[in-house]
């Protein structure tokens, strides 16, 4: 009986092929650098108007210039870096409901359309 059990021979190591050795971890401050690099090199994501707000700001009047767009983007990334999804920004006299996710403008309004008025289905608010 104890004829019967079969032990294979190991297979022979191939003495032409290194041996891949690990690769020793990059210090922190290499991932650092990768971050600012990629940082750079992607586009800012400017803000968009919906249809909707774009509606609104044309029927009431509302503009604004580069300065105040600039800070209008500024206070988007700024909630989005606090985790924030949708936001009520006041800039200005005008009042806008910003989807941060989609960096999307949804609804305008100012200064005289905002009296008696409830923001809803918001998770901050930001006054620039």
């Amino acid at each position: 009986m104890i004829d019967s059990i079969y032990f294979p021979e190991p297979l022979p190591i191939n003495p032409g092929r290194s041996q891949s050795q690990p690769q020793p971890a990059q210090p922190a401050g290499k991932q650092g650098e990768f971050a600012r690099i990629l940082d750079g090199k992607l586009p800012a994501q400017e803000v968009k108007f919906s249809s909707h707000a774009q509606q609104r700001l044309q029927s009431r009047g509302i503009t604004f210039s580069d300065t105040d767009l600039k800070r209008l983007e500024g206070a988007v990334e700024s909630v989005a870096q606090k985790g924030g999804r949708e936001s009520l920004i006041m800039l200005g006299d005008a009042a806008l409901v910003v989807s941060v996710r989609n960096r999307t403008v949804i609804t305008a309004m100012d200064r005289a359309s905002m009296q008696g008025n409830v923001f809803t289905n918001i998770d901050s608010a930001v006054i620039i």
